[in-house]
């Protein structure tokens, strides 16, 4: 079950749009404006899934997936992309890198608070 959730997003008005989203849908949100940071959290504190943008500055979306799936703790951990890219070679490189999925940017609150909502960890119930 999804109680916890990192999202990671350099733009402000998109954090607050995520934790005002998600706290109202009832779920904790950390919150970490770039992908260095949000991999720190990561680290620090297991979290039942993880939002990142794509492009930050230091570590972009696709850096911090690979290397949250390189830890054990986040083998089965659905992490989702938030991005303006749409086209097929980006999509391939998410996958490779280990993203469940991606939402792409304008963000529509009600169908993220939907998509989390039907989501399930790997091996949970």
């Amino acid at each position: 079950m999804i109680r916890h959730i990192l999202a990671i997003d350099d733009s402000a008005a998109m954090r607050e749009i995520l934790s005002a989203t998600l706290t109202s849908a009832g779920y904790r949100v950390t919150l970490a404006n770039d992908g260095q940071s949000g991999l720190d959290n990561a680290l620090a504190t297991p979290f039942d899934l993880v939002l990142t943008d794509q492009h930050m500055p230091g570590k972009c979306g696709l850096d911090l997936i690979a290397a949250l799936r390189r830890t054990e703790a986040y083998q089965a951990t659905p992490i989702l992309l938030l991005t303006t890219e749409s086209g097929a070679p980006f999509k391939a490189a998410a996958r490779a890198a280990g993203a469940t999925g991606w939402i792409e940017k304008p963000l529509d609150p009600e169908m993220l608070a939907e998509l989390v909502a039907a989501l399930v960890p790997a091996g949970g119930a």
